[in-house]
C-alpha cells in the first residue's frame, strides 16, 4: 500500500478498532505528518498520537526519509554514536584504529591501557549524553505543545462570543479542552522520563569527552536540565484542576445562555 492509498483507506474507516490499525498503516506507508493523519481520520492530533502508541509506534521518531518532530544532530565523536547496541563494536574499532597508527606498540603496555581508558570514558559519556539529550528534547517539545493546547482552550472559548455557528464553535472548544488534558498527561510522561537520567561528569576523562561533544557543535545540557520541572506530577495535577475548574465554570455560563435561547 502506498502513502496515498493508505490515506484514502484511513478517510473511509468505520469499523470499531480499525482506526488505529489504519493510522499505523498510513504511518508505515510514509505519511508521518500528524495533522494530515488527523484530517484524514477526522480526529484530533493527540488522538493520533495515542493511536500510534497503541500500535507500538513512537511518533517522535519518524521512519527514515521523513521529517522528524525533533531534529537532533547525530553524534559521531571519534566513531562513537551514543547508540547502546553498537557501543562495544565502536570501541573495538576505535582501539584498533589507534593501534594501527602505532605499529609495534605493546597492546598491554601503559600507552594502550591509557588509550583504552580514554575510549571507555568517551564511549560512556557519549552514550549518556545521547540518552539525556533525547529525553530533554522530548520534554521541551511536549511542554511547548502542552502550553499551546492550553492557550488554544482560551482562544476557542473567546471565539464563542462572536461565533456565527455557535454549536460548531462550542464543539471546537470541547475538543480543545480534551486535547489540553491529553497534552498535560503527555508532557508529564516526558518530564518524568527526563528526570530519571541526569548528565554529569565524574572524572577528568568524562570532562574531556564532554568537551569533545560540545566542540563538535552539540548543545550543552546543563541549562535544559536546570529548566526541568522537578515535580511534574504535581504540576500536571494542578494544571488539570485549573483546566477542569475553568471548564466547569464555563459550562454553567453555557447552560445559562442555552436556557435563554430555548426560552425565546
Amino acid at each position: 500500500m502506498n502513502r496515498y492509498a493508505a490515506l484514502d483507506a484511513l478517510r473511509a474507516w468505520s469499523a470499531p478498532g480499525r482506526r488505529a490499525d489504519l493510522i499505523a498503516a498510513a504511518w508505515q506507508a510514509g505519511e508521518t505528518t500528524i495533522s494530515a493523519l488527523a484530517e484524514a481520520a477526522r480526529i484530533s492530533r493527540p488522538t493520533v498520537y495515542a493511536d500510534l502508541r497503541a500500535r507500538g509506534i513512537d511518533p517522535d521518531h519518524r521512519p527514515k526519509g521523513s521529517t522528524s518532530v525533533i531534529t537532533i544532530s547525530p553524534l559521531d565523536i571519534e566513531g562513537f554514536t551514543g547508540v547502546g547496541e553498537t557501543m562495544d563494536a565502536e570501541y573495538e574499532t576505535a582501539l584498533r584504529r589507534w593501534a594501527a597508527l602505532r605499529p609495534g606498540i605493546n597492546p598491554r603496555g601503559p600507552q594502550a591501557h591509557a588509550e583504552g581508558m580514554r575510549l571507555v570514558a568517551l564511549m560512556d559519556t557519549t552514550a549518556r549524553y545521547a540518552d539525556v539529550r533525547d529525553r530533554l528534547a522530548h520534554e521541551q517539545v511536549a511542554r511547548s505543545e502542552r502550553d499551546r493546547l492550553l492557550h488554544q482552550v482560551t482562544l476557542r472559548w473567546e471565539a464563542l462570543s462572536t461565533a456565527a455557528a455557535w454549536h460548531a464553535a462550542h464543539h471546537a472548544y470541547v475538543i480543545a479542552v480534551d486535547e489540553a488534558r491529553i497534552g498535560i498527561d503527555m508532557w508529564r510522561e516526558r518530564a518524568e522520563s527526563a528526570l530519571k537520567r541526569t548528565f554529569f561528569c565524574s572524572s577528568e576523562r568524562d570532562e574531556a569527552a564532554y568537551r569533545q561533544i560540545l566542540e563538535a557543535g552539540h548543545p550543552a545540557l546543563e541549562e535544559a536540565q536546570a529548566d526541568l520541572d522537578q515535580t511534574p506530577e504535581e504540576t500536571a495535577a494542578r494544571l488539570r484542576v485549573e483546566l477542569d475548574q475553568a471548564d466547569e465554570h464555563r459550562r454553567h455560563l453555557v447552560a445559562q445562555t442555552l436556557q435563554l435561547t430555548t426560552a425565546q
